[in-house]
């Protein structure tokens, strides 16, 4: 008798698995939905990096861009945040073209291009104060939609200590602080 409750229980817990593994981080969405979590992300795929030389904040031909694939990824996010109750949200952006496209391409809302989100792999001594501003500015932004933050990978690991890949997001309770917490990795097909 033993032998046959171990083994009904072990076939719910392997028919309940996925469900299990699918709702992962649910917590983390909750809270990105109810305003107490950001989405910050790195960029969709644009080849290469750092950016050329002749770079110029205004002019996108002087700067890496997001190739088909990062404009792919760029417009997975709609559907992938639609399927987390996220339908529209307040979009934060560097001010680098192939942010600016990412977000956009995103299509949650509104796109503000936002200094301290811009990259400082150039310049690394700009950091910190770019860091310090970013945690200043959302946590003072109030309630209200969902806040999603596109940035680059420099930007993000300053924040968070977690090196993103290409259009990966990480899920950071608020208020932000010098030592965040993270609620969740996320990405479009992952």
């Amino acid at each position: 008798m033993k032998t046959k409750g171990s083994w009904l229980a072990l076939c719910v817990l392997m028919m309940a698995a996925p469900l299990l593994a699918a709702d992962d981080n649910g917590e983390a969405w909750q809270a990105l939905r109810n305003g107490e979590a950001v989405l910050m992300m790195r960029h969709a795929l644009a080849p290469g990096t750092g950016d050329p030389g002749n770079f110029e904040l205004g002019d996108c031909s002087t700067q890496r861009n997001l190739n088909d694939e990062g404009r792919a990824q760029a417009r997975a996010w709609k559907p992938f945040l639609a399927e987390h109750g996220i339908t529209t949200a307040r979009v934060f952006s560097s001010q680098w073209c192939r942010c600016m496209d990412t977000a956009t391409g995103m299509d949650m809302g509104e796109v503000t291009g936002w200094p301290p989100l811009n990259s400082f792999f150039q310049n690394r001594g700009d950091g910190p104060r770019q860091t310090r501003d970013t945690i200043v500015g959302v946590n003072e932004m109030g309630q209200g939609a969902p806040i999603i933050l596109v940035s680059h990978q420099v930007n993000t690991t300053a924040l968070t200590g977690i090196y993103p890949a290409s259009n990966e997001g990480v899920i950071i309770a608020l208020p932000l602080s010098d030592s965040p917490q993270i609620l969740a990795r996320v990405a479009p097909g992952k």
